[in-house]
């Protein structure tokens, strides 16, 4: 089973989170990530994973629908969630 992406954890706010938040977060992860600024390999796709989590939270109904679609997975299918939930939990202590 494929998970869906988590855009507030790729961008590091709450589901809470107000449009100015989202925006600060996703301007600092860009420039982080940002393929002309980062030598990773990977920099050019999380750039792209930042820039989408940005597209749908920053447009107030695509981030409903988001929010919507998150709410469903977590009550119809709710271990997938838990164990991802949980996994990136543990991985913000070990960092």
């Amino acid at each position: 089973m494929t998970l869906m992406q988590d855009h507030y954890s790729r961008l590091g706010v709450s589901s809470t989170a107000t449009p100015e938040l989202i925006k600060a977060a996703y301007r600092k992860k860009a420039t982080q990530y940002h393929p002309d600024k980062n030598p990773s390999q990977d920099a050019a796709t999380r750039f792209r994973e930042v820039q989408e989590a940005y597209e749908v939270l920053s447009d107030a109904e695509r981030r409903k629908a988001f929010d919507d679609y998150r709410q469903r997975s977590l009550i119809e299918d709710p271990m997938p969630v838990a164990r991802e939930i949980s996994a990136k939990y543990i991985q913000g202590i070990i960092h």
